[in-house]
């Protein structure tokens, strides 16, 4: 009885240090792509920096650069809203 008993204790402390925390981050993180609006600075996973153009279904339209570049990306390649400031050395 008390294997059973440590087993379920241990299967409940793996899932509130590993998995109900990662749930939340990707709910967070999908909350965070659905409410993209023009106008919004994001990065994306492959580090690129722009400003939401267009919003589609599936995927975004950002514009890039001085220059005013448009590339179209799919919504789960954003990494983060805003700009990330890094510190200074």
């Amino acid at each position: 009885m008390e294997g059973i008993l440590m087993i379920a204790l241990m299967l409940g402390a793996m899932y509130f240090f590993m998995i109900r925390p990662e749930n939340k981050k990707r709910k967070a993180a999908e909350q965070m792509r659905n409410s993209l609006a023009v106008g919004d600075v994001i990065t994306t996973i492959g580090g690129i920096v722009g400003t939401v153009c267009a919003v589609k279904e599936a995927t975004i339209v950002i514009e890039t650069g001085a220059d005013r570049v448009r590339v179209e990306f799919t919504k789960w390649a954003v990494s983060s809203k805003g700009t990330e400031a890094t510190p200074a050395k």
